[in-house]
């Protein structure tokens, strides 16, 4: 008798990147919720009376949850429960948060028993910034569980097929979303009256459409991976005794979480930036807010234009350690034309450079990173592994908006409204991260030579 054997569906290329859109899709709006308020800091000083510190420690508060050891816990779930479920409650998680950040700057919440409650401690901190953070906090941990589950689903989906290639076009369809909000949030909050609550609820309806769209494909699209008839037929192939290929590390063999994904992590600290770059060059252009996000926004197209064709030249040549210490260099060389060549010479041209040249360090990093890690780890803890490295990111993610916030009130004592920050010292700090990180990548790509990880081979199997 003729047996049938079934496709895995994942081996039909029209399946797998309808998934992959649809998830990217759902990222899309979370990037865009995430940089919401950072062409807004100028109006969310004047409107609710946030100072730099307090909008840094808002920014920060994305994390805390996740550092605190939430994102562990979201791997365990993922790893234990699989994608559709954690899909399903990281988007839900997102539209949460959002919908608390939204009361805590909406004008229903001023005046309300809430904020004279919130606002009778911690008096140097705003109620509406107190409830936003909260918000805020909720939304990161589905943000980041999001972002592993995102990060497996394409794992197994393209496993020996174009793995960096799908993760570059998820990443750079979700940066897209970081061009979008930095051309549509001020749009909206400079509409008459002007006010910061119409770009927050307008994000906050986007993440509402992403939960819905997480529950059509988690719930009722098809699981990645090998049907039934396909599992009975490897079965038999073992059974025949068909060598089997020599397993990846387990999580105990990795020693829980390996050194150099920890440090890997650590080349993607320089993210809060966009926190505070629309400000930087509102203050060294001389220019709107408006206009300088109108600047700013063209950051994430260059990440979202290469960051698809790194990950081709990842999958057919290779190169990954390469790319992450290349992509370190041009970000330390940006940063330090923001901090001493853009303030002495006020160039739109300087600034726009500078900025895309960024996006595409920015683009280096994950290209190179994510598709690496299922060389190593078995599917079944690319969760937890996954986890780890978000983790390990989301520490720096959470620290340094705080830091960046405090350098910026240090270096700008008795600082009055209106008048433009001097960013140095913030932009100096951002580009010693891209020191470290470049001599990181050397060590990387020393280990990996000594070793033989493969962080420079191919991903796709000839």
């Amino acid at each position: 008798m003729t047996e049938i054997i079934q496709r895995k569906l994942n081996d039909s290329a029209f399946v797998r990147w309808t998934a992959l859109i649809l998830i990217a899709l759902t990222m899309f709006f979370g990037y865009m919720f995430v940089d919401m308020m950072s062409p807004l800091q100028s109006m969310i000083e004047a409107q609710r009376g946030w100072t730099p510190d307090v909008f840094g420690m808002y920014g920060s508060s994305e994390f805390i949850f996740n550092v605190f050891g939430f994102l562990i816990l979201a791997g365990i779930i993922l790893d234990k429960m699989g994608i559709r479920f954690t899909g399903v409650l990281s988007a839900s998680l997102m539209f949460i948060g959002a919908s608390i950040k939204y009361y805590g700057v909406s004008d229903a919440f001023i005046g309300s028993g809430i904020e004279t409650w919130l606002n009778s401690w911690w008096v140097s901190f705003p109620g509406s910034a107190k409830l936003a953070s909260l918000g805020f906090m909720i939304f990161g941990c589905g943000m980041e569980m999001a972002g592993i589950t995102v990060s497996k689903t394409i794992a197994k989906w393209f496993e020996g097929k174009e793995m960096a290639l799908a993760m570059g076009l998820e990443m750079a369809i979700a940066r897209v979303g970081v061009f979008a909000v930095f051309t549509i949030s001020p749009w909206l909050a400079n509409m008459a009256p002007a006010t910061v609550v119409r770009p927050v609820a307008f994000c906050t309806l986007l993440l509402l459409i992403g939960l819905l769209t997480y529950v059509v494909l988690y719930v009722h699209g098809p699981q990645a991976g090998q049907t039934a008839g396909t599992r009975r037929q490897r079965q038999q192939q073992l059974g025949r005794g068909v060598p089997r290929q020599r397993p990846r590390q387990n999580i105990r063999q990795q020693g829980l979480l390996d050194r150099r994904h920890a440090l890997r992590a650590l080349l993607l600290g320089d993210l809060p930036f966009q926190r505070f770059a629309t400000n930087m060059l509102e203050s060294n252009l001389g220019v709107s807010a408006q206009t300088a996000a109108d600047i700013f926004r063209w950051f994430p197209m260059g990440a979202a234009a290469i960051t698809p064709l790194l990950g081709s030249y990842l999958d057919h040549k290779g190169k990954g350690a390469t790319m992450l210490i290349f992509g370190a260099i041009l970000m330390t060389v940006c940063h330090l034309i923001f901090a001493f060549v853009l303030p002495a010479y006020p160039s739109t041209l300087i600034a726009y450079g500078a900025i895309i040249i960024l996006g595409i360090s920015f683009s280096l990093v994950p290209a190179a990173l994510w598709p690496s890690v299922p060389k190593i780890m078995e599917t079944r803890y690319l969760g937890s592994a996954y986890s780890l490295i978000f983790w390990i990111q989301n520490i720096g993610l959470c620290l340094f908006p705080a830091v960046i916030g405090y350098a910026l009130k240090f270096s700008n004592p008795g600082h009055i409204d209106g008048t433009a920050y001097n960013y140095t010292l913030p932009m100096v700090i951002f580009a010693s991260c891209g020191v470290v990180a470049m001599l990181l990548g050397i060590w990387l790509k020393a280990e990996d030579r000594r070793k033989h990880y493969g962080l420079e081979l191919p991903n796709i199997k000839k």
